[in-house]
């Protein structure tokens, strides 16, 4: 009876042993290596999502960027290299070249009672005389000549900083002639001739006609079906009348010398003022 007890409990022992080892075994081996596991190397979350809640920011920092040819960070998050650096040197230099030869920084004065208003570098010259109005149109882009002659000497390497010529704006202008009874102003498309030559042989014209048309009055938009007058194969004494014309309501060899003086005014002003708009762009300032 007691070796019956006895062999009972031991095998009772036994069974309590062997449960607590199988109950053990899972915390101490595979509950360890199990990749569902709370106690599985717990710095091995990748640092975006230890940043700004993880995915639910949408934040991925990229912890290997190149910094790339950047050179210097002013905060406006845009590229700056040595070139940009040096460009923007260059630019200093240049503005204050050009402020140095500037002649005025306010605009000449047109003689003859004509009124400026100016858009950019687009300019009208409005005048009005006995009923009529006269407006002069001009734009001061694309309005300096190349000088041939200058690149002539560059290559031949005879230049020198003496000789250097002045930089003279000739734009092509259009006269506008409005009469109160009409129904269409007169419009003469002009430009200033490289040689200067002229259909007269008294005198020699600064400027001169290269079409005449008919359009309507204001700001609507010119017609181009409306027939235009080609002065190139033009009767002689026809073209003196219509630059007679002109010179009436003052547009003629005075009018189109002032008027390079002020295209020429304007065009450096605008140049300038681009200028320090590039540097500005390039130093993001």
């Amino acid at each position: 009876m007691l070796k019956t007890l006895s062999r009972a409990v031991s095998t009772a022992v036994r069974m309590s042993t062997t449960s607590s080892a199988r109950v053990l075994q899972p915390l101490t081996r595979s509950a360890l290596c199990s990749p569902n596991s709370g106690t599985i190397r717990p710095f091995t979350r990748s640092l975006w999502m230890m940043s700004n809640n993880g995915a639910a920011s949408g934040y991925r920092p990229k912890l290997f960027t190149s910094k790339g040819p950047s050179a210097v960070s002013c905060g406006c998050e845009s590229l700056h290299t040595e070139g940009d650096k040096a460009f923007g040197d260059f630019l200093s230099d240049e503005i204050k070249e050009e402020k140095k030869i500037q002649k005025s920084k306010t605009l000449p004065k047109m003689s003859g009672g004509w009124e400026l208003e100016q858009n950019g570098t687009e300019a009208k010259l409005i005048r009005t005389i006995s009923g009529e109005k006269v407006t002069v149109t001009f734009n001061v882009n694309n309005s300096v000549p190349p000088n041939f002659e200058e690149e002539a000497e560059q290559a031949q390497g005879q230049k020198s900083a003496e000789s250097e010529p002045d930089i003279v704006s000739t734009p092509n202008f259009v006269v506008e002639v409005t009469k109160q009874a009409a129904k269409h102003s007169l419009v003469f498309d002009c430009h200033y001739p490289e040689d200067e030559a002229s259909h007269g042989e008294e005198e020699s014209d600064i400027f001169a006609i290269r079409e005449v048309s008919f359009q309507p009055e204001g700001e609507g938009e010119w017609k181009e079906t409306a027939y235009t007058l080609d002065t190139d194969s033009l009767d002689w004494a026809l073209y003196d009348h219509l630059m007679d014309f002109l010179a009436d309501r003052g547009v003629d060899n005075t009018f189109a010398d002032e008027l390079t003086e002020l295209s020429t005014a304007m065009e450096h002003h605008e140049y300038i003022k681009f200028l320090e708009d590039l540097s500005g762009f390039v130093k993001c300032n």
